[in-house]
């Protein structure tokens, strides 16, 4: 080490100091030791910043924050439907993955009453569908930390230009909760954002005789004073788009299947029939799909049927995926039910690192259809195939599934073309390589997040074949692919 001069000092007491000091002692003639490396160079101070207002999205860069990763949130709220008021408290369990000075959640609507960090009161403001908390001290990278968020009010739909409404929808005898690629900013604070998954618990407190029904498994519920508390839990990291609750009057069922809970709801709206029949075929079909994909992901299993105009498509909520009525119209319908239960390894388990990889998600799912129509005799999987590679229109080829941008998020292209990427997948490195790269993907992905190149690096590993121009022509190019045939 060299020690920066400060100038030239004169006289017999600076060379008696020398001589000390190369004589190893100090100005006093005792023996001394050399300075340690952090008595040498002091530890600069900390320095905080906020975090950023959104996750980084190519195709929705407000959605979700930065600068923390959430495990878990335990959400209680109390919904009155005659008054379409919304009470709750939010407790958001995180770690600072920088040193922050304040972060962000999404919250839409709603008015704050106060927000504490780590049991202290913080500062709060809002921008938009932005709540910006202020802790008392800053939040060191690394470190843990607990937010309180207690809030009030009336809570909205979201209208956006992707699937359209969705969010919080106050009905005639409740509310329901829905939406994608956003929802549960309208009843709770939350990051936003498929890449910060966490675990859930919910509280829901609605008025005696309702029922509010979420995700995960069952735990009890308690009545006092005229309302009933429902309590669920969530215990594997669950993407926010994909959390629920449904109030209203159901037809409920409930039992086991595997040492799991079986819980679906019917609503009293529909006519008994298609709709009940349909999902109580859940765990039958979720034990093909298992026989296909591997362990079936989570501890429960279930559905919720609504019936409200304004939800025109079903939804692979977590666990408890949540149908339209209109798809029972015609009768029994397990077709929807496969789809969105193969979410639940494909979008849920192994879920979305960015929205433009939406096609790993409807695409798998797709093909899980097709994979249950030949199971049951209805059709087979080739022939799905050749009807979609021939009734295509000329928008799904001009618009690549892998790279849709937002617009075209929930398109055709995605499904369907995402459908034959897959099954084009399966013709080129057979069926031995192919279904053990849907088993490897749900396994050593599982609770985790993905990306097409991922996907593609698994495939390519899997079958010991280079794949780029087939996952070129068939998820990135504007114009239809040649019939796939094995490599």
């Amino acid at each position: 080490m060299t020690l920066r001069r400060r100038g030239a000092r004169r006289g017999l007491g600076l060379l008696v100091v020398g001589a000390l000091a190369l004589a190893g002692c100090d100005s006093t003639g005792q023996e001394r030791t050399a300075p340690t490396a952090a008595q040498a160079a002091p530890t600069a101070p900390r320095t905080f910043a906020p975090g950023a207002a959104g996750a980084g999205d190519p195709y929705f860069p407000g959605y979700g924050n930065g600068g923390y990763d959430v495990t878990h949130y335990t959400v209680r709220v109390r919904y009155d439907p005659a008054k379409d008021r919304l009470t709750g408290t939010t407790t958001v369990r995180a770690t600072a993955t920088t040193n922050l000075s304040a972060f962000h959640l999404d919250l839409a609507g709603l008015t704050v009453r106060s927000v504490t960090v780590d049991g202290v009161a913080a500062t709060h403001a809002r921008a938009d569908n932005e709540l910006i908390v202020t802790p008392a001290t800053g939040l060191s990278s690394g470190n843990g930390f607990v937010a309180e968020i207690r809030y009030d009010g009336v809570p909205a739909a979201l209208d956006n230009d992707v699937l359209g409404e969705g969010g919080w929808l106050h009905t005639s005898d409740g509310a329901i909760a829905l939406g994608q690629p956003e929802s549960a900013s309208t009843w709770f604070p939350v990051n936003d954002h498929p890449s910060d998954k966490a675990t859930y618990d919910f509280e829901i407190t609605v008025p005696k005789g309702l029922t509010a029904v979420s995700n995960g498994v069952p735990k009890g519920r308690t009545t006092q004073g005229g309302w009933t508390t429902w309590t669920w839990s969530e215990g594997a990291p669950m993407a926010s788009y994909l959390s629920t609750v449904v109030i209203g009057r159901f037809r409920v069922t409930t039992g086991e299947h595997k040492g799991r809970p079986v819980f679906s709801a019917v609503s009293t709206k529909v006519a008994k029939g298609a709709p009940d029949r349909s999902i109580g075929r859940t765990v039958e079909v979720a034990d093909y799909l298992e026989s296909v994909f591997g362990p079936y992901p989570f501890d429960a299993y279930g559905g919720v049927v609504v019936a409200d105009d304004r939800i025109r498509y079903a939804l692979e909520t977590q666990t408890r995926p949540v149908y339209s009525a209109g798809f029972f119209k015609q009768g029994d319908d397990t077709g929807v039910v496969a789809h969105e239960l193969a979410h639940q390894w494909f979008g849920n388990s192994v879920a979305l690192q960015r929205w433009q990889d939406i096609w790993l998600n409807e695409g798998l799912a797709t093909y899980a259809e097709w994979l249950w129509a030949e199971h049951t005799g209805e059709s087979t999987v080739q022939r799905a195939f050749d009807l979609k590679y021939a009734a295509a229109s000329g928008q799904v080829w001009r618009t690549p599934p892998g790279k849709p941008g937002a617009a075209n998020l929930f398109g055709q292209s995605v499904y369907q073309r995402g459908g034959m990427t897959v099954h084009a997948l399966r013709v080129a490195v057979g069926d031995t390589a192919f279904f053990t790269i849907l088993r490897t993907w749900a396994e050593e992905r599982k609770n985790g997040n993905a990306t097409t190149a991922d996907f593609q690096a698994l495939a390519e590993r899997v079958s010991n074949k280079k794949l780029g121009k087939l996952f070129d022509a068939w998820l990135y190019g504007t114009e239809r692919p040649a019939e796939p045939k094995s490599l």
